[in-house]
């Protein structure tokens, strides 16, 4: 450590914390944390390590700063954001990128000059009268391939908790590797705090993000997805490190299906929000890993994936007895868990939308004290809890969690689920012809419809491929070929399979229960060990009706009719004609796609004009047996 660096620590560091520092001999992370002192002008900086003690110092500085309160139940506290600061900020996320780099129109980016001049300009001096917290964490499981090591840069206790629940420490990792440049860099300032402990100044709101440096920048937001910069933010570095090192970062689950005897095959699954990836991965009967971020890797000549975190910030919007009794279960006992944006009853017990029971008449929420009709000042009624409102909490909380979420070589993965929101054209679940048809057809061809929920007009559908292309750091072409070739590099590559949970019918009903994807998932786990037979349509392989009549028996308890099983397995010709033109369309404008991608598409389309020249626009499945 320099003398300067040394007159800056000592400045604003008691000597417990510069200690801590000093411990790390590591220049660049020096360099790091001088820096954006300097910057940003923070009275006190507080070093932290892995310990105990230093945990529950942040957990308490949450509180007593007010950026959290203890609530009903043991362990469990909430969060409010600033009532115009709920979301993820699109708009103002966006790459730096150097001269002459083009990322493709689906990216948000900013040149490297004038984006670092931006954020650096609105961080000046940022932290003045703040505490500057200097955390360090691990990407995935520690002592592994996978491990990614980060620094968070933060000034809000409630991020800094937040990611202790989220992520494993990494701070004796970085005692470890030496004067590495190895590793992730995350600044975050809540800004200037209002009366109501949130961020004031959310005109400024700043999230950049630097692939060069491995960088990123987030001002004056507290939203978690916009601060807790290890989660989606440091996804978009490790697509970008994935991609240049010839492996997978991908928005996917990873959980355990249970086959007959003791045999546990391991699934990733990657859905758009509000599809039922959740609920998917926390299905009873079977185990999870993780919820939301794998890494995958060949490992001795299997794919292998990891869960990146050892926590859930999940939407706990519809969380109920029904649709996730475990996760249900476990935010209704006392133990640790971050509410954020909930309502606080005059019990000072959480309520969420599509939670058991009434809602109460009065409460706090993100916009203060709240009653039944309360409207914002532009005439909007404000929801009891808002639609984005969130839990955090640790994986090990979790009675379904699987033996090997911790493995430092991950788990072999059998099987991709690709899942969307589709009304009217997808079965719910059918496997692809091969993985080049299954990247393709099923992941690269992901829709979502839009919800009564979201802002807009309702069955509107929003292209998504793979679930990834907020994140995606590079043109999409070059992803989809990324994942082709990862598939190509291993002799068995898991088998792909696409699902779909909200297929209606002409009276707008849903013709498939909450818990048929647990049935879904089984007959998935089945087909990766060629245990059960299937139809071959034109769109993939679907499962044969008396197979399923069985599952529905043994894992559900309840008779399945043919009548069922025919409406929600027709092949609908024109719908599927009329999404390939879509999606075709879209890849068209990108001149990055690879020809592969016309071709398999075609392919199919070829196959259903042909089904449906010899059947009709509407197939039942029995045609297709012969």
């Amino acid at each position: 450590m320099n003398k300067k660096t040394e007159q800056i620590f000592r400045s604003v560091m008691e000597e417990t914390s510069f200690d801590k520092i000093q411990q790390i001999n590591n220049t660049h992370v020096h360099t790091l944390v001088s820096e954006y002192t300097s910057l940003c002008s923070p009275d006190k900086v507080i070093v932290c390590d892995d310990s105990e003690q230093d945990i529950q110092f942040i957990r308490q500085e949450a509180i007593d700063l007010h950026e959290e309160r203890p609530i009903g139940l043991e362990g469990q506290t909430v969060h409010y954001d600033g009532y115009y600061d709920q979301a993820r900020d699109k708009a103002n996320t966006r790459y730096i990128v150097p001269e002459g780099v083009n990322l493709g129109e689906n990216i948000n980016s900013i040149g490297k000059e004038e984006g670092l001049a931006e954020i650096r300009g609105i961080m000046k001096d940022i932290m003045a009268g703040h505490t500057l917290y200097v955390r360090f964490f691990c990407l995935g499981p520690v002592n592994s391939v996978f491990s990614i090591l980060a620094v968070q840069l933060t000034d809000s206790p409630y991020v800094a908790h937040s990611e202790d629940i989220l992520y494993r420490p990494g701070y004796e990792q970085f005692r470890k590797t030496g004067d590495s440049n190895d590793f992730f860099r995350i600044i975050h300032s809540e800004g200037v705090i209002d009366d109501n402990n949130t961020s004031r100044d959310t005109e400024k709101r700043r999230i950049f993000i630097d692939l060069e440096t491995n960088t990123i920048y987030s001002a004056n937001t507290q939203y978690a997805g916009n601060t807790v910069g290890l989660k989606k933010l440091s996804m978009r570095l490790a697509i970008n490190k994935s991609a240049q090192e010839g492996w997978l970062t991908e928005h996917m689950f990873v959980m355990g299906a249970h086959g007959p005897g003791e045999r546990t095959t391991y699934i990733t699954g990657a859905f758009p929000s509000a599809c039922g990836k959740t609920s998917t991965s926390m299905l009873t009967g079977e185990t999870i890993i993780g919820d939301d971020i794998a890494y995958l890797r060949i490992i001795d000549g299997t794919i292998r994936a990891i869960n990146v975190e050892k926590g859930i910030f999940g939407i706990i919007r519809d969380v109920n007895s029904d649709n996730d009794p475990l996760l249900f279960k476990l935010l209704s006992s006392p133990g640790e868990t971050i509410f954020s944006n909930v309502l606080i009853d005059k019990n000072n017990n959480p309520y969420w939308l599509g939670k058991d029971g009434d809602c109460p008449e009065t409460g706090f929420n993100h916009s203060g004290e709240w009653h039944k009709g309360k409207k914002d000042a532009e005439g909007n009624e404000i929801t009891p809890s808002h639609h984005n409102a969130r839990y955090t909490i640790p994986l090990k909380r979790l009675d379904n969690l699987d033996p090997l979420w911790d493995h430092p070589e991950g788990v072999p993965v059998g099987g991709f689920i690709y899942g969307g929101r589709d009304s009217d054209t997808s079965v719910p679940v059918e496997q692809s012809f091969d993985w080049n048809h299954g990247i393709i057809t099923k992941g690269a061809a992901i829709e979502s419809e839009t919800t009564s929920a979201t802002l807009g007009q309702e069955g509107i559908r929003k292209f998504n491929l793979m679930s990834i292309l907020d994140f995606l750091a590079y043109p999409l072409g070059e992803y989809i070929q990324n994942n082709l070739n990862f598939g190509h590099a291993v002799e068995n590559p898991p088998r792909i399979f696409g699902v779909n949970y909200f297929l209606k019918n002409k009276e707008g009903n849903y013709i498939t229960a909450m818990d048929d994807k647990r049935i879904w998932v089984k007959w998935i786990e089945r087909r990766i060990h060629n245990k059960m037979d299937a139809v071959t349509v034109p769109t993939g392989f679907i499962p044969i009706y008396e197979d399923l009549k069985i599952l529905f028996v043994e894992v559900l308890g309840r008779e399945y009719p043919e009548e069922a099983y025919n409406e929600q397995f027709t092949v609908r010709i024109n719908e599927n004609l009329a999404k390939i033109g879509r999606i075709t369309e879209i890849y068209a404008k990108d001149p990055s796609v690879p020809d592969c991608l016309f071709e398999v598409l075609e392919q199919q389309k070829e196959r259903l004009i042909e089904a449906q020249q010899k059947y009709g626009d509407y197939i039942l499945p029995g045609v297709f047996r012969g």
